[in-house]
């Protein structure tokens, strides 16, 4: 999940340099809404992840 923000992040930085405003804008939004579910599957699973059975 994280691997797709950054190449999302990356896909933005290329079309901002080439002057496509509206596919930056539109890969950052992607970029930032993976970048939120990556964080909340990270918590989730620090949380959840390891349950140890006594």
């Amino acid at each position: 999940m994280l691997h797709y923000a950054v190449v999302f992040f990356v896909i933005a930085l290329i079309a901002a340099a080439l002057g496509f405003t509206g596919i930056a804008g539109s890969a950052v939004g992607i970029a930032k809404l993976l970048f939120l579910v990556f964080l909340v599957l990270a918590v989730v699973s620090l949380l959840f992840g390891r349950r140890v059975k006594a």
